[in-house]
């Protein structure tokens, strides 16, 4: 029996297994040809065409881990078999036993490779390529030729030959097309030493083979015109612009073009290859790069956009990239890096400076200019005094020829123009910390910090794979605190690598205080510090002053409003300074109108606010205004939302103008949005002593608790909250955080720790007569108790609540307690009681005609309960589609699922179990990690009856055990019915 694996392709159901060869010897792997394996010098099967694509990608991934979809797409793309993730579970674990456990290994939901990298053919031709590169860069283009050669000695006929799949074809072009250029490179160096006429027959054929490309139709007619063939070189010209007239409808790349203009002069230069000494009026070349680090790491889709840009950048002007970005994230490092990747291309020559951007005393301009002129050849007799006249005789220097320029931390645009090359050709690449938005044609890179991939491999590399693979979740620590910023990852793993008695562990113990992490990130002449220090420098008094008042906010992030809360500002003068401070790099935009630090830039500027910020009040002011903000703004939303509820009356006062909404889709958009904002805001102002304020704030934004999307955030901040106001003796400030605590342990399932903190939130509420908790926190017990049917606590406490509404005058939570009363009677069969509490509810909360969809669909969610226990379905399942629509709109993700389980009910006592049981699978899956493992049993007990009257017996009991598995930990009595229910399906199946 076979089993399908794709279009066309069958594969065998059985076969033998795939027996490693002996454990000891090293492994080896080749992509550039046939995909093989080998251990020692025995070569191990690989399996099917699917399984060698598999083997592939994973080998190709440099050790990084592939997840299954990535896998699937990789081999089938967009149309995968049915069992695709099986099929990819059969090859991983064909492969684990052909190449050992240790080298195939299961991680995150996917699959990687661990072996040496020098075990990989392409790595051996990176590394040769490499080294190729280097020895060229230093003269010797005869080792650079011998090493070009090796190289490419390494491909054996087409790369992953006959591996299928898009992953595959993909990366088979690239390979092809980095062949090509190593060839081309081959043939370059043929010729800088001399071997013209050997060349020409080679060249031929290739341009014959790739006709549009252009660089092997340049190497040809410098290899023709060196050995003695003008014309024939000439017509090699005259051929390409046909061609790509015909083909392309464009001309000849510039460079071409001038190629053909100095063999039609004879130009004596041109046919002297490389290595015969220049004459004596020969240009000089400059080649005054930095060296390029050794452990450069990661970056790849940045050198591959920049490398690509400065390879083609031969057009009608001349080519400008500006990389901006944090100080120490890497942008001269990542410039060098790509200039000698470039070095080929621009053979007359390339210049560097260090503009001294960030220092009190910028490099000028003029100065700047006379090093370039004097690297360029000129003497200092003929270099003029005037910037405008040195531009000019630079610009008129570079004519007709390729040089790059690199011009490392520049202050601004005005410091960079004059530097600029002003014929095509000639590129310049240039990096600062401020976004060159006015460098009129530039290309503008935005650098990032670093992959946590990419950052652990840099600490990697300097640290010892040894240290780091003992203590991988240390490492990561590290990376995490240093903000996967390089130059903080670099700082820190060469302390480490210094310190031979350190652990990981240790070092990132170390990192875990933010109020030391920043003391901690220097080593020699490096320290973060130091580098945030000389932007902060640079800042104007205002720029500075919002620097520093930002970084106290806890949010990850700060809408513009917020910030121009907390800073006193109109909006319009905030956004001025914030999107300056974009600009010099400090700050990032996370969105339009949303701003962020990076974490170690945050811990910066949270030490300039300790040390420069005077009054030193004023942090606590503008704090304070913060949280007025956002707690006005939230109570606006509460507003639309409950029209008439009148918990907003017992709020501290404020005074503070919040944003004004006006539809509630609008509200519940900002408060979603700003959601970490508000619950970071509500921490932090509990640990400011700003408690009943804090407190307020989280009832404000109770649809935060209540979506269940964000309860694990509510509950961290109410517990926050709460702990701070019992330890400052606030009791009315506790009682209230306790209140909403208890809320959200109640929504999310955890019922002995709402119990707790309904109980003390009740006392606190009754010691301080507090209308809000006396009358919230006996509803949440009477909640709690009908959950563990203790119907008569129950009633007991809705009554409570019931009479402490109505004596604060309170119809919305009047209204509430009504329908809570409902489902007591509902649960001891009291249904006509249940019906007319629910509708009495209802008619409460549209009394006052300010009703809210939302206030009634809580009503409308008691009124269908009770309904479906009075077995009137069809008005039950009216009333809880109303409902179910409103929750969806108003993104109370906790109340969607709980309406379509009780939909689930009505739909199985209607005998209607195949529409029941979709019902309850979308509850589970809207309820997915939230609404606590009591309520998902529940779900489960009835989607196992659903299922059993369809036939799904299997099915069935799987969710039931499921089902009594979580009732039996909770110690629920629904264990009790769920054990009949399994009872009984055993018994039915015997008959």
């Amino acid at each position: 029996m076979d089993r399908d694996d794709g279009p066309g392709v069958r594969v065998p159901e059985q076969r033998a297994p795939l027996e490693p060869a002996s454990a000891g010897a090293p492994l080896r792997f080749a992509v550039l040809g046939p995909v093989r394996a080998w251990r020692g010098g025995e070569q191990l099967p690989t399996g099917s065409p699917q399984q060698r694509a598999l083997l592939a990608a994973l080998l190709l991934r440099d050790g990084r881990t592939a997840t299954a979809a990535e896998l699937i797409d990789a081999l089938w793309g967009d149309a995968p078999p049915s069992q695709a993730l099986a099929t990819v579970r059969t090859y991983a674990s064909r492969l684990r036993k052909a190449l050992g456990q240790e080298t195939l290994v299961s991680e995150s939901g996917g699959y990687a490779l661990r072996f040496d990298r020098a075990a990989l053919d392409l790595t051996t031709a990176q590394d040769l390529a490499a080294e190729a590169e280097k020895t060229r860069a230093g003269g010797d283009r005869h080792g650079a030729r011998a090493l070009v050669v090796k190289l490419l000695g390494l491909w054996d006929g087409e790369v992953l030959a006959s591996v299928p799949g898009p992953y595959a074809d993909n990366q088979r072009a690239r390979l092809e097309e980095w062949r090509l250029q190593l060839v081309e490179t081959r043939l370059d160096l043929d010729l800088e030493v001399g071997h013209h006429a050997e060349t020409v027959s080679e060249l031929t054929s290739l341009t014959a083979a790739h006709p549009l490309r252009e660089r092997l139709r340049e190497l040809l007619m410098v290899a023709l015109y060196r050995s003695g063939r003008q014309a024939e070189a000439l017509a090699v010209y005259a051929d390409t612009r046909r061609l790509l007239a015909e083909e392309l409808g464009v001309d000849p790349h510039p460079g071409l073009a001038r190629l053909q203009q100095r063999i039609l002069r004879a130009d004596e230069e041109l046919a002297r290859p490389a290595d015969e000494p220049p004459t004596a009026s020969a240009p000089v070349r400059p080649a005054q790069l930095p060296a390029t680090v050794e452990d450069f790491t990661g970056r790849s889709s940045f050198v591959g956009e920049l490398s690509d840009r400065l390879a083609t950048a031969e057009g009608s002007v001349m080519a400008v990239s500006a990389l901006a970005g944090i100080g120490g994230v890497g942008k001269t490092t990542l410039a060098v890096h790509v200039a000698h990747r470039a070095r080929p291309h621009f053979p007359d020559g390339q210049l560097y400076v260090d503009l001294q951007g960030t220092s009190a005393r910028a490099a000028e301009p003029e100065t700047v200019l006379g090093a370039f002129l004097r690297a360029l050849g000129t003497p200092d007799s003929a270099i003029p005094d005037s910037l405008a006249e040195r531009a000019a005789l630079y610009r008129s220097t570079l004519d007709g020829r390729r040089v790059l320029v690199l011009l490392d931390n520049a202050h601004d645009a005005a410091q960079v123009r004059p530097l600029l090359p002003g014929t095509a050709g000639c590129v310049a690449l240039v990096t600062s910390r401020v976004r060159m938005v006015d460098l009129v044609g530039a290309h503008l890179v935005d650098l990032d910090v670093m992959s946590p991939e990419e950052a652990l491999q840099l600490f990697t590399r300097i640290v010892g794979e040894e240290r780091v693979n003992s203590e991988r979740d240390a490492a990561l620590d590290v990376v995490a605190a240093c903000g996967f910023l390089p130059l903080a990852i670099r700082i820190a793993a060469s302390r480490l690598a210094s310190r031979r008695t350190w652990t990981v562990s240790v070092l990132a113990a170390k990192l875990a205080d933010e109020r030391r992490r920043l003391d901690e990130l220097q080593a020699g002449d490096l320290a973060v510090k130091a580098t945030f220090e000389l932007g902060y420098g640079q800042l104007e008094p205002a720029q500075a002053r919002a620097f520093r008042l930002l970084g106290l906010a806890d949010g990850p992030d700060i809408s513009l409003a917020a910030a121009a809360a907390l800073l006193d500002l109109d909006p319009h003068t905030a956004e001025d300074l914030l999107e300056s401070l974009v600009d010099t790099s400090l700050l990032e935009s996370a969105a339009p109108g949303r701003y962020r630090y990076h974490d170690l830039v945050r811990l910066y500027a949270r030490a300039c606010a300790e040390r420069d910020e005077q009054p030193p009040a004023e942090r606590e002011t503008a704090l304070s205004r913060l949280l007025d903000f956002y707690l006005a703004t939230a109570a606006g939303v509460y507003a639309l939302e409950r029209p008439g509820e009148r918990v907003l009356e017992h709020f501290e006062s404020t005074g503070y103008p919040g944003l004004a909404f006006s539809t509630s889709g609008e509200a519940l958009d900002w408060l979603f949005n700003e959601s970490s904002g508000v619950l970071a805001c509500a921490r932090q102002s509990a640990s400011h002593g700003m408690l009943r304020r804090a407190a307020d704030l989280l009832m404000a934004a109770v649809d935060l608790g209540e979506s269940g999307a964000n309860s694990h955030q509510f509950a961290q901040a109410a517990t926050a909250v709460s702990e701070a106001a019992r330890a400052a003796g606030d009791v009315q400030a506790e009682g209230r955080a306790r209140t909403m605590l208890t809320h959200v342990h109640s929504i999310s399932g955890r019922f002995a720790e709402a119990q707790r903190d309904a109980r003390r939130a009740l006392e606190l509420g009754l010691a301080s007569g507090d209308p809000v908790s006396s009358s919230q926190a006996p509803n949440q017990l009477g909640i709690i108790a009908l959950y563990e049917k203790r119907h008569a606590d129950a009633e007991a406490h809705f009554t409570q609540a019931l009479t402490a509404f109505r004596a604060d005058g309170n119809q919305s939570g009047e209204a509430a307690a009504l329908c809570n009363i409902s489902r007591v009677h509902l649960a001891t069969d009291r249904k006509r009681s249940a019906v007319s509490l629910a509708q009495e509810g209802i008619a409460l909360y549209q009394s006052d005609g300010k009703a809210h969809a939302l206030r009634l669909a809580n009503g409308k969610y008691a009124l269908g309960l009770a309904l479906t226990g009075a077995g009137q379905n069809a008005q039950a399942r009216t009333v809880l589609s109303e409902a179910l629509t409103v929750f969806c709109d108003s993104r109370q993700r906790f109340w969607h699922g709980m309406t379509l389980f009780r939909l689930a009910e009505v739909d199985l006592n209607d005998g209607m179990p195949a529409r029941a049981a979709a019902q309850a699978e979308q509850a589970l899956a809207v309820l997915h990690e939230i609404g606590g493992a009591w309520r998902r049993a529940n779900i489960l007990t009835v989607l196992g009856m659903s299922l059993t009257a369809l036939g799904q017996t299997g099915r069935a009991e799987a969710c039931w055990r499921e089902a009594l598995t979580a009732f039996e930990d909770l110690g629920s009595p629904e264990a009790v019915s769920v054990r009949a229910l399994l009872a009984q399906s055993s018994v039915s199946q015997v008959s």
